[in-house]
C-alpha cells in the first residue's frame, strides 16, 4: 500500500506527510485521501515526491530510503554537504529542481550567489 511505505520513508527521513505534500505544493487532504482510500498518486506526484526525498519512485513505491550519503565519496566535504542534503527536506526540494538546469542556468545561480554572499565562493554551491 502506498501511505504505508510514503509514511515509512518520511519517518526514515524525518519529516511529517503532510510537510511533504505541502512542501511539494499540494494540499494535506492528500495524505488523508491516500491513507484512507488505499490509492497511490498519479505519476507526477510520484515523481514529486520521489525528488523530494532524493530517490527513484520505484523505491518510493517499495517504501525503501535511499542509502546514507555518508562515505559515499573520499572528500570528506563533499560527503558532509550531502548528509546536510539528506537531512534538509528544503534543502532538498531546492536541490532536486537543479536536475534539468542547463549549463548557463548554474551560471546564473552562482552569480546571484556571488552577490548574495559579496564575493566569490570559491567555486562552490552552497
Amino acid at each position: 500500500m502506498f501511505f504505508d511505505n510514503f509514511q515509512k520513508i518520511c519517518m526514515d527521513n524525518g519529516v511529517s506527510p503532510s510537510k511533504v505534500v505541502t512542501d511539494i505544493g499540494m494540499n494535506k487532504s492528500a495524505v488523508t485521501y491516500w491513507k484512507n482510500r488505499g490509492s497511490t498518486p498519479n505519476g507526477d506526484v510520484l515523481q514529486k515526491i520521489a525528488d523530494y526525498f532524493g530517490i527513484s519512485v520505484e523505491n518510493l513505491l517499495a517504501g525503501q530510503s535511499k542509502k546514507s550519503a555518508e562515505g559515499c565519496s573520499d572528500d570528506e566535504e563533499l560527503n558532509e554537504l550531502l548528509e546536510e542534503l539528506k537531512n534538509n527536506p528544503g534543502k532538498r526540494l531546492l536541490f532536486s529542481k537543479t536536475k534539468k538546469a542547463t549549463k548557463e542556468d548554474i551560471e546564473k545561480i552562482i552569480a546571484m550567489v556571488d552577490i548574495i554572499t559579496g564575493g566569490d565562493n570559491g567555486g562552490y554551491f552552497y
